[in-house]
Parts: C-alpha cells; sequence; structure tokens
C-alpha cells in the first residue's frame, strides 16, 4: 500500500508545482482559450495548457510501471509512446486560433490506437459466457482485433474530451473513475494496472487545485486526449481475454464511464436529428443543461461528481456478482440524467435553444442582476 501511496504523492506533487508553470508559458506560445462565442463559459482568456503539467506528473511516477521484471513492460512503454504523441497532437490543437480540423486529431487518435496495438493492447478475443469454463475464449482475427481496439480507444478519448466543459469537470470525473478503477485493482490482484490508474488519480487532483471553478488554467485538449487515451488503454493491459479480463477491459469501464459516454452519444444523436456534423460543438450537453436549470458551475460539477460516483460504486458492486445491487444504481444514475438531459429530442433541438434563451447564453448586463439574486439566495 505505501507503494501506491508513494505514486499517489509524486503524481500529485509534480502536477502541482508544474501546473503554475504551464499557467506562465501558455500565453507565451499562444495556448490561450479567447472566449469567441456564447458556447464557452468563461468571459476572459484562460490558459489551455494543462496536459504538460498531467502528463509530467504521470511521468515521474512511470519507473514503477516500465521495469524490466515486469510482465507488462512491454505494454506500459507502448502507452507513454501513444500517450506522448496524443499529448502532442492536443498540445497543437490549443495553440491554433481555431484548433486543428477535426480529421487531422481523428488520424492523430487512430495512429495511436494502432501503436497500442501493435505493443499488444487490444481486444485479441472475448470470452465466451456461453461456456461453463472459465477459460473458454473465442479468440478475432487479427483485422478484426484491429478495427474494436481502435474504435474503442477512439471512442473513450473523444468521450473524455467532450465532456471538458466546465471548471474542473473532466478532471474530477476522471479521477472518480481512477479511485473506482483501482479498488477494483485491489480486488483482482492486478497490480501493474493499479500503479497507472494511481498515478493518473494523483495527476489529476493535482491539477484540479486550479482547475476547480473559478479555474486559473483549462485542460484543453492536450489533457482530455491524453487522459481519454490512458484511461482507453490502462484497462487492456493483460494479454488472456478470461471472463476476468473481459470484465475489467470492457464492462468496468462502460458502466464507470456511463454519464460521458451517454452525454456524448446523446449529442452524436441530437446532431444528426438537427442535420449538423456529429463533430460540431453545441450547448446541449448534460452540464449545459443542468445549468440552464438554475445550477451554478460549482454546483453543476458537484452533481456530476456525484452522479459518477454512484455509477464508480455501481462498478464495484458488478466486479464483487452484486449485480442486482448494481443495476439499482445504475438505475439512480440513468434517472438522474434522464431528467437533466430532458425527455425529449427533435430536429430543431428545443431544449438546447431554451438555453440560448436563459441566463447562460445572455449578454452580460442582462444576467448581472440575476446573479445578484442568486447570491443573496445563496447567503441567507
Amino acid at each position: 500500500m505505501s507503494q501506491y501511496l508513494l505514486v499517489f504523492a509524486l503524481a500529485f506533487i509534480v502536477t502541482a508545482i508544474a501546473t503554475p508553470v504551464s499557467i506562465k508559458i501558455a500565453p507565451k506560445i499562444g495556448a490561450m482559450d479567447v472566449p469567441k462565442d456564447d458556447r464557452r463559459m468563461h468571459k476572459k482568456p484562460m490558459p489551455v495548457l494543462g496536459g504538460p503539467a498531467i502528463y509530467l506528473g504521470i511521468l515521474v511516477s512511470a519507473f514503477f510501471l516500465i521495469r524490466e521484471d515486469s510482465v507488462y513492460h512491454e505494454q506500459f512503454l507502448g502507452i507513454f509512446i501513444a500517450g506522448t504523441l496524443m499529448l502532442i497532437v492536443g498540445i497543437v490543437d490549443d495553440i491554433r486560433d481555431r484548433g486543428l480540423p477535426a480529421k487531422v486529431k481523428l488520424l492523430g487518435q487512430l495512429v495511436c490506437a494502432f501503436i497500442l496495438w501493435h505493443y499488444s493492447l487490444r481486444f485479441s478475443g472475448m470470452a465466451n459466457f456461453f461456456s461453463s469454463d472459465p477459460e473458454a475464449y473465442i479468440v478475432f482475427p487479427g483485422w478484426l482485433s484491429l478495427i474494436i481496439t481502435m474504435l474503442w480507444i477512439v471512442a473513450i478519448t473523444n468521450t473524455i474530451n467532450l465532456i471538458d466543459g466546465l471548471d474542473g469537470l473532466a478532471a474530477g470525473v476522471v479521477f472518480i473513475a481512477c479511485l473506482s478503477i483501482a479498488y477494483v485493482c485491489t480486488i483482482h490482484g492486478r497490480s501493474e494496472t493499479k500503479y497507472m490508474i494511481v498515478a493518473m488519480a494523483g495527476a489529476c487532483l493535482g491539477f484540479l487545485i486550479y482547475n476547480f471553478n473559478p479555474a486559473k488554467i483549462f485542460m484543453g485538449d492536450s489533457g482530455a486526449l491524453l487522459l481519454g487515451l490512458l484511461l482507453a488503454s490502462v484497462s487492456m493491459v493483460g494479454d488472456t481475454p478470461t471472463k476476468s479480463v473481459t470484465l475489467f477491459s470492457t464492462i468496468l469501464p462502460m458502466i464507470i464511464l456511463a454519464l460521458p459516454i451517454f452525454d456524448t452519444v446523446f449529442a452524436m444523436i441530437r446532431r444528426i436529428l438537427s442535420h449538423r456534423s456529429f463533430m460540431e460543438a453545441d450547448k446541449g450537453h448534460l452540464h449545459h443543461r443542468i445549468i440552464a436549470m438554475g445550477f451554478g458551475q460549482r454546483r453543476t460539477v458537484l452533481v456530476i461528481y456525484c452522479i459518477c460516483a454512484i455509477l464508480g460504486i455501481a462498478g464495484v458492486l458488478w466486479t464483487l456478482q452484486l449485480k442486482l445491487e448494481a443495476l439499482a444504481l445504475i438505475f439512480i444514475a440513468g434517472t438522474l440524467m434522464f431528467i437533466f438531459l430532458g425527455t425529449r429530442i427533435d430536429i430543431n433541438d428545443q431544449i438546447a435553444a431554451r438555453e440560448e434563451a436563459a441566463h447562460v447564453n445572455e449578454p452580460r448586463g442582462r444576467i448581472e442582476p440575476v446573479r445578484e439574486k442568486v447570491e443573496e439566495i445563496d447567503v441567507s
């Protein structure tokens, strides 16, 4: 246990020290998020270079992960190679005024996914749940393994990137997910994976010191894409597609990350129905809808934290074979998401249209009186 605490502390301290450096460097290299449209929640330019600080915090803990005597030495090496490339893509996107084209970012994600696949981080098969033999599994052909692996990595990577819309939201969601996965690693004795997960948790918490509302720096694509890639890849550490590995690499992450996954799918459906590109940003995400109900940024983020924590506990219960209890928690979390997201989507995206008329998008002069009233209510 002391080793894991050391990994967590190192990642936390290094990221906490490196983040102020990123804040000072960001304006000098043009890594600033300027509020050019109503979709952005901030009103002034903000540094958007959190990725390097998070990466450095995880990298310092790497000597616990990449050891010559480690069974999964090659896989962890592949994770850091792909993670470095993903970080570079994110930094370039953060520096460019209009960011990288969506196709270029997707290409970078596919290249990273191929690197991971090359280093044996792949879905090489799945457990045969119709067999009574716990070791029975179905082996995928190489081409199918590559396709499934790429789809999984790209999907989870973009899921984390799309939820990064409020101060501290993405970092906190990943932190909660890491804690849940770390606990499952303890139960199943996956010590190698636990090192990486604990390092990610420490880095996220160290970054949250400066990223929670009111934020001094944004994570940016460099941080969100990196964390998404790491979450997608670390769950695949292992080599034999037994039932336990299948559970850990697919079912568990899907339960724990159900909120950002559902929000991403919901956004894609919403944009397709409104005849927009599914890569086009809008203000119909879960956090936008909660804010439109009258919650502030902090309360909105805390609400989402609570839902993610419920799903994290559900994932842990599922691995303990307490599936009925897990399904009950999933139902509760799903009900909360359903309430906040609304019950109807149409091609005109009426919910998003109402949000644009709400205080979130109104000119600053019109919302100041509303904010003053809200603050008076909060104080009383």
